[in-house]
């Protein structure tokens, strides 16, 4: 008989004051953090029935010592915002004399940061779990797992163990379709780590997924988490049709998300199928309104089509937009701030991602960047004068052809101005006005009477207890979208409580800033250690 195994998923910590946890809209509607970790219910899925899983989420929980006990070996690993409590609890485990398997995107793009780990799953899970199983099933207690590039069968991908999450610890629930895109970005690592060949799930898969969500109870945003749904059109197409129908069957129990790339506003069916199939947010990567920038980053898919009319399309089918931006490329020029933040006004983008670039392991802006002598040495994460960021602020690790204090600055009056009471008001009130809420969208005012309601109040006792400053834009908001467009009240809704997060945590960016250029300026910024030019 096969010995039983008790399997600890521990998720780390994502680092502190990121621009994507959105604590304070988080504690406004009653969760604890923004979505579960996917990925590693995702491999619990794919265990053996005879090993028992239990899953601790250090952005919502505690971990006990009886976790560690019970435990006969822990699974972790995630992203590089999650890589100092990776390693955090890596040492944890290693006191405990707990085995500690690491996998998820991280280790497989820095597999050597992991050498303390004494496991390491490099890759996708389909295609090497298996392999760790048998050994870990004879006896070994460490090794390296490497799986074949962009080769994992996402057709073989099991339900994942939803059941193991607390809905309520959650703002939305996260399932996978696709993985991989078509486009070559230099500074995008989606395409080095899954192919430019978007590898989907069967229909069947995909709704079996949302079946199972919506058999444990749960009801309200499901967000794709894919980094371009639309990055194999043929077979999105495919399955819109039969998730309209999922949902319609079903009273359309969820609101979902995206990230898709621009040419999505090209596609009108697309865009059709989408709003009926209850999709009300897309992020959009747009990084810039240069074209020069966009050409030179590999990005020309954003220069054949004007940026901002492309949005307003989208507005057009009901759906919200958030936009990616990134300050800090070569090509830039001195207009960088009045250009970026031109659009975003332009565009009506309320939520606008803007972080600084960053050279991520492994992608062609990293190799390059190298070649040329200008990448920056890693940090140690283990080294305590280390001061953490996340990509608003720990951006900009190579040399920089504009003097570097100059960026930080163009960068920090986008933020600043972007994220004005009266800018980011302005915007929501423009896509107020522009979106077309006569789709099923819209129907979740009217599906979702009392929990509007509800979200209303908190939003009301939270912005007059502790925001008072943004109580008279709050009623103006509530008033204009009644007058208006009163089926975009759940959309304009979530705007507002979004902005309770972005409205300070703008201003700490800003702050943060202001010290690093005052840093730079006293001369006391001590230049990082450089890699050797290939």
């Amino acid at each position: 008989m096969t010995a039983s195994v008790n399997v600890l998923l521990l998720y780390p910590q994502f680092q502190a004051g990121s621009f994507w946890n959105y604590k304070a809209t988080c504690e406004l509607v009653g969760a604890k953090y923004p979505a579960p970790p996917l990925g590693l219910i995702t491999v619990a899925a794919m265990l053996p029935d005879h090993w028992s899983s239990r899953l601790v989420d250090r952005n919502t929980g505690d971990l006990s010592p009886g976790d560690l006990d019970w435990a006969d070996i822990v699974f972790t690993g995630g992203m590089l915002p999650q890589q100092s409590d990776t390693q955090a609890i890596i040492a944890l485990c290693r006191e405990a004399g707990t085995p500690v398997v690491v996998g998820g995107p991280d280790v497989t793009s820095s597999p050597d940061h992991y050498a303390n780990a004494d496991f390491r799953v490099i890759g996708e899970a389909e295609g090497v779990l298996e392999r760790f199983i048998e050994a870990f099933e004879r006896g070994d207690r460490s090794g390296t797992f490497e799986a074949e590039k962009f080769k994992a069968d996402v057709t073989t991908t099991p339900v994942p163990r939803f059941d193991l999450l607390n809905f309520d610890d959650y703002v939305q629930v996260n399932v996978q379709y696709s993985r991989g895109c078509p486009f070559t970005c230099e500074f995008c690592d989606i395409i080095e780590l899954y192919g430019r060949k978007p590898r989907t799930k069967t229909n069947d898969q995909i709704l079996a997924e949302l079946q199972a969500l919506y058999d444990l109870g749960y009801r309200g945003h499901v967000d794709f988490v894919d980094d371009n749904l639309i990055g194999n059109k043929k077979a999105v197409k495919q399955f819109l049709p039969e998730l309209i129908a999922w949902q319609k069957a079903q009273g359309r129990p969820f609101e979902l998300s995206t990230e898709a790339s621009l040419n999505l506003a090209d596609d009108e069916a697309l865009l059709t199928m989408m709003q009926q199939a209850g999709f009300f947010i897309v992020f959009i990567g747009i990084e810039s309104p240069d074209p020069d920038v966009l050409n030179a980053t590999r990005k020309k898919q954003n220069t054949r089509r004007d940026i901002a009319a492309s949005v307003h399309k989208v507005y057009d089918a009901g759906i919200m937009v958030i936009g990616g931006f990134i300050v800090g490329f070569d090509e830039e020029s001195d207009r960088v701030a009045d250009e970026i933040a031109g659009l975003i006004q332009e565009a009506a983008i309320p939520v606008a991602m803007a972080g600084l670039l960053y050279a991520l392991p492994t992608t062609q802006l990293t190799r390059r960047l190298a070649a040329q002598g200008r990448l920056h040495a890693e940090f140690d994460v283990a080294d305590p004068d280390h001061e953490e960021g996340d990509q608003c602020t720990a951006g900009l690790n190579f040399e920089t052809l504009r003097p570097r204090a100059q960026i930080l600055a163009d960068y920090r009056d986008v933020v600043a101005r972007v994220y004005s009471p009266q800018a980011y008001f302005a915007r929501l009130r423009d896509v107020v006005a522009r979106l077309d809420m006569s789709g099923p969208n819209g129907d979740t005012f009217t599906a979702r009477l009392g929990s509007d309601l509800k979200m209303l109040g908190r939003l009301v006792w939270s912005i007059t207890r502790h925001h008072p400053e943004h109580r008279g834009h709050l009623w103006r908001m509530i008033a204009y979208t009644l007058r208006t467009n009163s089926r975009a009240l759940n959309p304009m809704l979530q705007m507002v409580a979004l902005y309770v997060h972005l409205g300070p945590f703008a201003r700490s960016v800003v702050e943060r800033i202001d010290a690093q250029i005052a840093q730079i300026e006293a001369g006391d910024w001590q230049r990082p250690t450089l890699v050797a030019a290939e």
